[in-house]
This record gives structure tokens, C-alpha cells and sequence, in this order.
């Protein structure tokens, strides 16, 4: 649909991601309008593309998909905009003086005859050349916009393309396209390069080449990974743009000068290449934990034998000599490293350092890369947990951006010590902002299993952490004995020591949690999930599929991919008998009864929790999984209660934050924390 008419009032205005709430003055009516909408004042008067969405609280809206700034259409509308304060150095007074003055050649005399402005009582020469420069930059700011869309960049980007090159962006962009690939994550290479070839540019144009090297080294990132080969690279670019090696060469010289990359040559001769902001991430990291690790041991405890013996006492645990030993060398050292599968005891080693040093009134503070991951720590430690997110007061910075920013400073983080829980899931942007926040001093723990998936953002910090072997890692391979009776555990371990599955006869008497099942058709391999799922596991246990059944598979696509899993289960375990209430969106069918998964970060999602309590909050995390309790078509609401009992209300047009979770991809999985 269509909207044209005059911001009267703004309601909320979000100045990092320019989100607005206002209240658009037509010629029948008032209506709250929402989307971005950068640099948006009260008397613009702007021409909307959108649709009308129901809010739960607030009713109708006019959510903005595109838009475009017009010139007022009457005087009284032009005199409220120059009076908005979006025009420097004019207020109401004067802004009523010029349009009394000039009438219907105000916008005229304000684009090409500013001197005349001077005729005003109240306005200088100079003042007059200061009010039509600042109408005219108001008016080429908007035109951003409309050029990005050409480009498929949405008016959210407009202001960092403004705020990159001022007045001279559609000028600069017009020069070299491919500029843009610097501004947002995920732009159309194809698309700009088309643009490109289609203004002129020459196949053997260095600012194309330069762009497509770039654009190869964002594309490895994509998969986890901070530089490849330089030998790769040049394969790649050469079959992206059709261009000679010599080239290539070429570029990639420049771009080092520029220092926009890194070329990195190891000790093998080999030559790595690296965009510059990844290279010094990963320095900024290694100095920083260097630093924290050989600062003096000021939260060192004299007697820790002493306080051994009054930690297992207390918290009624007998340690093995092995976590004993983990707690000493915590101890010893500033920055430790615990690393070990499940059962191994790494829990218990929280545990105990919590109370040693909360003992000696050390403050302890937990964190966990998820909001699923930093909920288990604190079920199982007794002590509330937070995500890094929260922890380091990220918020709502643009997550796209903020973590590439070198000299990005967060908010020191008041510690003595700091637990960090599932690092392998921490990618190196992430890494480098909590080390950042670190006092020296503080202690750093940090603890995970190597052997698990990386992050899904580029390095493996655990990993590479460990193999440096500057750090002190305390190594735990000793399966206790209550996990070892889970056959779960113990094919882990396994399997990560390359070897096979428990036998029948090893398997006696343990714990009925796992069955491998083989098979190599995949309707064979389908039919065998639907019935494990729909009641064949019941014989081993209250195996409900709703509260403690879980469906993972490696990969998106195909009859076992994660789409098509999820119509196959929904359709068995929880069919449209015609009494469920449905809605339709984003191709899939979402359900009273679904499962249901978050699938990206909403700081700003409403919450509400225990009625009684009046419980309330915001904030809707990656992983986080529910089930949808209500669909109300009437006012375009679905309705979710989280695993946490934490409920919140998804307007119709916020549907593509959650996906189906009867089945989910291994890596989802280990968001969720299963």
C-alpha cells in the first residue's frame, strides 16, 4: 500500500539502527507509522510503501517497507518543517517570517537564491547562506535512499553510507560500486559488479579486482575462517571476475599497502591472507591475553589446600587429585583454560572455585555465550549466570560492525574473577571485545570442550587457545562414575578417539539413552525417525516427544534436512485436526502446539513471566525454543511460551525471527544447549 502525508509527532526514534515510531498526519487521519527511517523530523512531509500490521498493545500500525521525502505541499506544512529544527539556525518565528515573506517561492529562494533570505529582520548574509546549505544537505541526504534501493540496500543502511561519505555518497558510489561491499554484511557481489561493468568499469579495473579479493576474504568468513591461502584466493577471484593471475598479483600488493589486508608469510613459506581487521583481531588477542596472564597474581589464595578441604566439606563433593590439581593451577594463574567432554568434571571445578573465592569475598562472575548455555550454568552451579551480550552491555549495537571495530572500548566488567562457559562457541570478534573489558588482575576461566562445533563466526578461539600452549589448560579425560553409566558419554569419547560404538556386551547394565540404528536409504531413514518420535521409544523410558525428544540433523536441505523434517513431524505430532488455530507465513504453517525456535537476537521482544509475580522484561535470544500457545488472526498475533515460561507476542510480521523446531541443524543445537 501506498501512504503520503506529514510526520506530526515522533513516538521513539532508535539513533543506532534509525527504527522510528511516529504519527503520519494524512488528509483523513492520524496514523502511527513504524520502520526505518533515517533521518526522519517532525514536518517532513514523505510518500510510504508498506502495509498495515495489529500490534497487541498498540492496535493498527503502518509498518514502512520503502518511502521517500517530498516537498511540503502547502505553506503551512513547509513552515512546520522549517520549524522542526531539522533546518539549522530557524526556529518558528523566523521559519513564519520567510514563508509569509516568499509564499510559494520558499523552496526556491532556499535551494538557489539564498541572499535573498537576507531581507529578513534577523537574518544575516551569512545566516541566510547557513539556512540554505543545511535545507539543501537535509533534501540530498534523502536521495540516498532511493539510490541505495537500486543497489538492494534497504533505508537502513542509508545512514552508514551518509555517515562514510557525507553529501559526495551517491557521487562515491557512482565512482566505485563496489564500495558498498564495505558498508552492509551480505550485499549482492553479483549484483554491484553487474552496476559496476554496466557504468564503464573495465573487466581489468584494479578498484573490481581489489573488491572481488575482498569479497572472496568476507566469504571464507561466512564459513568460520580468518584468512586462507594465497594461492586459494587467486583461484578464486580469477574464476569470480574472469581476470589473469598478474593482475591479481597486482591487487593484492595494493591492498596491502592500503592496508586493507594482511599477507602473512609462515614458517613453511607458505603465504595466508587476511582482511587487516582480522589479523589484528587476532593480535589485539594474543597481546591482551598475554597481558592479563603475566600481570601479578594479586587474587592469589596462600593456603588453597586449606580451603580444599573446606570447599568439599562444605558443598558435600569429594574431588579426584586431578580436579584438584585444576583448582591449584587456577590458582597459580591468571588466565587457565579448562577443557574436558561431558562427565569429566568441569562443573564440579566451577563449583568449587565459586565457593573458594566467594569465601574470601572475591566477587565471581559467570558467563556463557547463549542465553541456553548461560541458563545451564546456572542450574548447575547455583549462581546466576549471564550472556556476554548482556555481560559486556552490547545491547543493541550493530552487531554487523561493532566487533570489527578496532578500537571499539566496552565497559570495564567489576570482577575479581570471571568464568566463561562454552567458549568453543565464542568467535574471535567476541573474544577480543571481553578481553577488551578485562581488568588486569582479574582471573580468567575459561572452559569448554574443543571437540565440539566452532562458532558460527569467524575463528576457533578454543582451539587455537589450546594448541598455542601459552596458556595453562588443565586437560579432563577421567569419565566420572554417574556419567559413565550413560552410553551417551561414553560413545562421545569414543568416537572423538576414533573409536567404535560400545559393544552389547559392554553396554550391560548402563543406562538406555542411546541406539544406533543403520541405515543407508533415506525414506527408510525418514520413517525411522517419525516413529521414534511418535511413541516407539516409550518402552525405554517416559520419552515424550514435547518435553525431552529432540530431532538434529546436520544440514538444512533435503527429505532429512531441518525444512522438510519439520512439515513431516508437524504433520504427525501435531496435526491441524480443525480445531488448531494457524497462521501462514514465510512458507511455512505455524500452529497452536508447534515447537518453535528463535532464530535471532531481539533485545527488544517484550516478555512477561509468572502473573502473579508480574514478572516482566525484554529480550529473545538465538536458540531459545517454546511452544506457540496462541495464533489470534484478528489482531495478528502469535503468541509464544518459552522453556523458561517467559511469554511474548510476535506481530504477524515478525514471523521470520522464529522457525519450526521439531527437527534443527547440529549447530542450532549447540545454541540450545541440549
Amino acid at each position: 500500500m501506498e501512504l503520503e502525508g506529514e510526520i506530526e509527532d515522533i513516538i521513539y526514534q532508535n539513533e543506532s539502527n534509525s527504527y522510528v515510531v511516529a504519527n503520519l498526519g494524512t488528509e483523513d487521519e492520524v496514523i502511527t507509522i513504524v520502520g526505518y527511517l533515517p533521518f526522519v523530523n517532525i514536518g517532513d512531509t514523505l510518500k510510504l510503501y508498506g502495509k498495515y500490521v495489529e500490534h497487541k498493545d498498540y492496535g493498527e500500525q503502518f509498518k514502512v517497507d520503502t518511502f521517500e521525502k517530498i516537498m511540503p505541499k502547502t505553506l503551512a506544512s513547509l513552515e512546520r518543517y522549517l520549524a522542526s529544527g531539522s533546518i539549522k539556525g530557524v526556529g518558528e518565528a523566523t521559519s513564519k517570517r520567510i514563508v509569509d515573506r516568499f509564499k510559494d517561492d520558499t523552496i526556491y529562494v532556499l535551494k538557489y537564491e539564498p541572499e535573498k533570505l537576507a531581507q529578513i529582520k534577523g537574518i544575516s548574509e551569512k545566516k541566510a547562506q547557513e539556512i540554505s546549505e543545511s535545507f539543501v544537505e537535509n533534501f540530498e541526504m534523502w536521495q540516498i535512499v532511493g539510490f541505495l534501493e537500486k543497489f538492494g540496500l534497504g533505508a537502513e543502511h542509508a545512514k552508514k553510507v551518509y555517515k562514510k561519505f557525507g553529501l559526495q555518497a551517491i557521487e562515491e558510489i557512482e565512482s566505485n560500486p563496489y564500495l558498498l561491499l564495505d558498508i552492509a554484511r551480505g550485499v549482492d557481489f553479483k549484483q554491484i559488479d553487474k552496476m559496476a561493468l554496466d557504468l564503464g568499469f573495465d573487466f581489468e579495473n584494479y578498484k573490481r579486482i581489489e573488491s572481488g579479493i575482498k569479497y572472496g576474504l568476507i566469504r571464507i568468513s561466512y564459513n568460520g575462517h580468518c584468512c586462507t591461502l594465497k594461492d586459494n584466493l587467486i583461484v578464486f577471484v580469477k574464476s569470480l571476475l574472469s581476470v589473469n593471475e598478474d593482475a591479481i598479483d597486482t591487487c593484492i600488493i595494493n591492498l596491502k599497502a592500503k592496508e586493507e589486508i594482511y599477507v602473512e608469510t609462515r614458517e613453511n613459506g607458505e603465504e595466508w591472507v587476511y582482511l587487516d581487521e582480522y589479523y589484528k583481531t587476532e593480535l589485539s588477542i594474543a597481546a591482551r591475553i598475554n597481558n592479563l596472564n603475566s600481570a601479578k597474581n594479586y587474587k592469589k589464595i596462600p593456603s588453597i589446600e586449606k580451603e580444599l578441604k573446606k570447599a568439599e566439606k562444605k558443598i558435600d563433593i569429594e574431588l579426584s587429585e586431578r580436579q584438584k590439581e585444576a583448582i591449584k593451577l587456577i590458582n597459580d594463574n591468571n588466565v587457565t583454560i579448562i577443557t574436558g567432554g561431558p562427565g569429566t568434571g568441569k562443573t564440579t571445578i566451577i563449583k568449587t572455585i565459586i565457593d573458594i573465592f566467594e569465601e574470601r569475598k572475591n566477587k565471581v562472575v559467570l558467563c556463557a555465550p547463549t542465553g541456553r548455555a548461560a541458563k545451564k550454568m546456572t542450574e548447575t552451579t547455583g549462581k546466576e549466570a549471564s550472556t556476554l551480550h548482556r555481560l559486556l552491555e552490547i545491547g543493541k549495537i550493530d552487531e554487523d560492525n561493532f566487533m570489527k571495530d578496532y578500537n571499539y572500548e566496552g565497559a570495564p566488567i567489576d570482577a575479581d574473577v570471571i568464568i566463561v562457559d562454552e567458549l568453543s562457541m565464542v568467535d574471535m570478534f567476541l573474544m577480543n571485545f571481553l578481553l577488551k573489558c578485562i581488568y588486569k588482575g582479574t582471573k580468567l576461566i575459561l572452559v569448554g570442550d574443543s571437540d565440539q562445533l566452532p562458532s558460527v563466526g569467524p575463528g576457533s578461539v578454543l582451539k587455537d587457545l589450546i594448541a598455542s600452549e601459552t596458556i595453562t589448560t588443565i586437560h579432563l579425560d577421567k569419565i566420572f562414575r554417574q556419567a559413565a553409566k550413560s552410553k551417551i558419554i561414553l560413545n562421545a569419547h569414543r568416537v572423538n578417539n576414533g573409536e567404535s560404538f560400545l559393544s552389547k556386551e559392554e553396554q550391560e547394565g548402563m543406562n538406555e539413552d542411546f541406539f544406533f540404528i543403520e541405515e543407508n536409504n533415506q525414506e527408510n531413514m525418514l520413517r525411522q525417525v517419525v516413529s521414534l518420535c511418535t511413541g516407539r521409544l516409550q518402552k525405554f523410558g517416559n520419552y515424550d516427544f514435547f518435553r525431552n525428544i529432540q530431532v538434529l540433523t546436520p544440514t538444512k536441505k533435503g527429505i532429512l534436512g531441518t525444512k522438510e523434517l519439520n512439515k513431516t513431524l508437524q504433520e504427525y505430532l501435531n496435526p491441524n485436526n480443525g480445531m488448531l488455530k494457524e497462521k501462514i507465513a514465510n512458507g511455512a504453517i505455524y500452529r497452536v502446539g508447534d515447537r518453535v525456535m528463535q532464530v535471532k537476537n531481539n533485545y527488544d521482544m517484550y516478555w512477561e513471566k509468572d502473573i502473579d509475580k508480574k514478572e516482566y522484561g525484554s529480550g529473545v535470544f538465538n536458540g531459545e525454543t517454546g511452544t506457540i500457545i496462541d495464533v489470534n488472526n484478528t489482531e495478528k498475533i502469535v503468541e509464544i511460551q518459552f522453556d523458561d515460561n517467559k511469554i511474548c507476542w510476535y506481530e504477524f510480521s515478525e514471523l521470520e525471527q522464529i522457525e519450526h523446531s521439531y527437527s534443527i541443524t547440529i549447530h542450532k543445537a549447540q545454541r540450545k544447549r541440549i
